[in-house]
């Protein structure tokens, strides 16, 4: 059975404690659920930090925080920053990226968001990608528009990035790519012409998150994504109580389609790291 990558998307830069108590907020309430998730199954750690305040933070001081305590409590797990987000300074997303994470996502072109237009200029996206080059961070490409995959070949042709890089199809944003399995399969069409080796996967946001799972695994994703970032909710009637919850959703969802998850060897040798 081949392995796939269970990634959680511990808090993202939206949902708070109003919407779901669970959200992790402060780097301690990260870590411990982080650990949870670990323990459910998951082997990269998608992180976003916040303010005590809950807002959207590109404080380093915080990315340190947590990826330390990952890193102690969580061996092996893939650490993820984000360098996107809504509410942070364009200028600060990349703040973060000398403390040398695993990987950090890169958004190559903006798109609409619910109210704001999320802005990834092509000087922005080429800085973060020279960033990341030098660190030695793998980056996971965020596609919000067919045409991202068109900016991530330039950037390999740039010689920014690798030719295997992984890319994650988000799906389902209001005002930018719907969770459509017609529109997945075009992605995945123009990612192999494109980019035929790239490694990939699909998050599907809020009541999509499980359908887009199933598409991605049906079409053999190398990894699924979940989390509280994307999705606050078990069904209509209830909330998710933790990360780790979610993460055991998407575990069983693996091993109906006939695969298993994999450790976190496994995961840094499909992502293209060293063990």
């Amino acid at each position: 059975m081949n392995p796939v990558v269970v990634a959680v998307a511990i808090t993202g830069s939206v949902p708070r404690k109003k919407d779901n108590p669970a959200v992790p907020i402060l780097p301690s309430e990260q870590i411990e659920s982080t650990q949870q998730a670990f323990e459910a199954g998951a082997t990269l750690a998608h992180i976003h930090v916040r303010n005590d305040d809950e807002m959207p933070s590109s404080d380093p001081e915080r990315f340190a925080q947590v990826q330390e305590g990952i890193r102690k409590h969580c061996p092996g797990m893939i650490v993820q920053f984000s360098t996107g987000g809504r509410g942070r300074d364009p200028a600060a997303r990349g703040s973060a990226l000398y403390l040398k994470p695993d990987m950090a996502s890169l958004s190559t072109g903006s798109v609409n968001f619910p109210t704001i237009v999320y802005e990834n200029s092509a000087a922005l996206v080429e800085t973060l990608a020279t960033s990341m080059k030098a660190n030695g961070i793998r980056p996971e490409i965020e596609i919000f528009d067919l045409s991202h995959l068109h900016g991530a070949r330039r950037l390999i042709e740039a010689g920014l990035i690798d030719a295997r890089p992984h890319v994650q199809f988000v799906m389902g944003v209001k005002n930018a790519m719907p969770a459509d399995e017609h529109v997945l399969d075009i992605l995945l069409g123009e990612l192999r012409r494109l980019i035929p080796k790239a490694t990939w996967t699909a998050a599907g946001i809020g009541r999509h998150q499980a359908e887009v799972m199933g598409w991605a695994l049906a079409r053999g994703a190398d990894a699924v994504r979940t989390g509280l970032e994307d999705n606050i909710r078990i069904d209509k009637t209830r909330l998710a109580a933790s990360n780790a919850e979610l993460v055991t959703l998407a575990c069983e969802a693996v091993a109906r389609h006939g695969r298993r998850v994999a450790t976190a060897t496994e995961a840094r040798s499909l992502l293209g790291m060293a063990g």
